[in-house]
């Protein structure tokens, strides 16, 4: 006798792939059999089925150490700030860039120096410098660098009618300098913003970047 005239009407109401609640599972397998006949098609599996769950499966130890790591974030996904005590000193560089683009009007009150707060690339360069020095106040988890040197360069480009600006910083010490390069050009586009604010709303701050970086366990980079 059919053991499908028995469940079917305890479960007709909730759907006929609703039937794995309390059945033994070679009762299922039968089921399955004879719905197929009906339906055409094999239900959808079930939890109690004979396929294990899937188990995740996590990189071996030696894959992990091949993988690029968020430095910044420890084993239960929490940020810190990494320990720096074991690397070795050695001379950093870094040299980032950034692009403010000035729209015709501004650009030909900067090039000419008629911008009402002053002297536009000369007041961005100092406050590009400044801002590397404050770089581990504005950024939570960088480290205080003692550093060597910053240079921040800011040069006008007629063809598109931009500030084209490039930061350099230096130190000698256990971590690298880039993020101080990046916050000295981003700063000092920042500066260029609000000197020329009142003359057009239009300008943009883009392509912030880092373009070269030496020193350290990592070695050279260079953007192609």
């Amino acid at each position: 006798m059919s053991i499908f005239r028995y469940i079917l009407p305890t479960i007709e109401s909730r759907g006929w792939r609703c039937f794995a609640t309390g059945i033994p599972s070679d009762s299922i397998a039968e089921l399955n059999k004879e719905m197929e006949s009906i339906f055409g098609e094999s239900p959808a599996s079930s939890p109690l089925g004979s396929n294990p769950p899937q188990q995740p499966v996590w990189p071996t130890p030696a894959a992990r150490e091949t993988q690029p790591v968020l430095t910044h974030v420890d084993c239960s996904g929490q940020a810190k700030m990494v320990d720096v005590s074991p690397k070795h000193d050695s001379e950093r560089v870094a040299i980032a860039s950034c692009r403010v683009l000035l729209g015709q009007k501004a650009f030909n009150l900067v090039a000419s120096n008629q911008i009402a707060k002053g002297d536009v690339l000369t007041v961005a360069k100092i406050a590009g410098i400044t801002g590397a020095k404050q770089t581990s106040n504005l950024i939570p988890l960088c480290h205080n660098i003692n550093l060597s040197h910053v240079r921040v360069d800011l040069t006008l480009n007629e063809e598109d009618s931009s500030v084209v600006i490039e930061g350099e910083a230096t130190t000698y010490g256990k971590t690298g300098v880039e993020m101080e390069a990046m916050t000295a050009v981003t700063i000092a586009g920042l500066t260029v913003y609000d000197m020329c604010k009142a003359a057009s709303k239009d300008i943009c701050i883009t392509d912030i970047c880092l373009q070269h970086k030496s020193g350290g366990k990592s070695g050279n980079w260079s953007r192609n």
